[in-house]
């Protein structure tokens, strides 16, 4: 697909996202193909539009997460971490068979950048995991350069909760619950069969996660990423990513109900979990 841009991109308000890839999936039996194997549904999808999604192990955990953008005719972009786009591609690529459909690592050509509000692109779309996420466009590299600062976006995914994967959480070793992607609008409980989509309803149905991603604050220095995090002696989970007196941290949600009044300490530094 060749990108027009509908309108001017601002420089002031874009941030480059190059931390994200894309992988393309397109013929005419993408959209078949990716519901039968990710955890939103593909099929309500409208053209441009993005939903967030993942792909996770047969045993239910977390390989990729990323957001699928329609853009019509039968192409979809998946806009994911840039390290793993290869591997999502080849992943992908190992439940092709005979289906009409073709995968392509598109990192080397177009990158991701964020927006406050809709840049009027060719492919731009809504963030769908939280409306105060702003807005996202696919763009050849060339056109990526100049703009914002990541770090004021990152700031504000932290704030805002939104958990990065590879830095709050495992991949290949994270259930789609405890990285919260039911609350981020990532999983269709109402779609059909998936890949590891009976260890996600187990869970639902049974309310089964011991364990989730939640924010929390701190005054002065952060803790360091991967920090034990402890109530008296009792540890609660681990640190995440961090910025402007908001992080994010896995914890057991268990041992931080029978935590009581106990300070809650990330590597030496006092927290407030929210």
């Amino acid at each position: 697909m060749i990108l027009r841009e509908r309108g001017t991109i601002d420089l002031k308000s874009r941030i480059d996202l190059k931390n994200r890839g894309v992988v393309l999936v397109s013929g005419a039996d993408a959209a078949d193909f990716l519901q039968g194997l990710v955890t939103n549904n593909v099929m309500a999808l409208a053209q441009g539009r993005a939903i967030y999604a993942a792909l996770l192990s047969p045993q239910g955990k977390i390989l990729f997460d990323f957001l699928v953008f329609s853009a019509g005719a039968g192409d979809f972009y998946l806009d994911c971490p840039r390290q793993l786009a290869a591997d999502l591609a080849k992943r992908l690529g190992f439940y092709r068979l005979r289906a009409k459909v073709e995968i392509t690592d598109q990192s080397a050509q177009y990158g991701v950048a964020a927006y406050d509000s809709d840049p009027a692109l060719a492919m731009s779309y809504q963030d769908p995991r939280h409306a105060s996420m702003g807005w996202r466009a696919i763009l050849p590299l060339a056109q990526m350069h100049g703009g914002g600062d990541f770090a004021d976006w990152e700031a504000r995914r932290i704030a805002l909760g939104i958990p990065s994967g590879g830095v709050d959480f495992a991949y290949g070793d994270t259930f789609p619950h405890e990285a919260n992607l039911d609350r981020l609008h990532g999983v269709d409980f109402k779609k059909g069969c998936y890949v590891g989509q009976e260890v996600v309803s187990r869970v639902e149905h049974r309310g089964l996660a011991r364990k989730r991603i939640v924010g929390l604050r701190y005054h002065g220095v952060a803790p360091p990423l991967g920090a034990e995090i402890t109530a008296g002696d009792v540890t609660l989970g681990v640190m995440g990513s961090s910025a402007k007196g908001h992080g994010l941290a896995m914890l057991r949600l268990d041992r931080l109900a029978d935590a009581g009044g106990a300070p809650i300490l990330a590597g030496g530094v006092a927290i407030v979990v929210e």
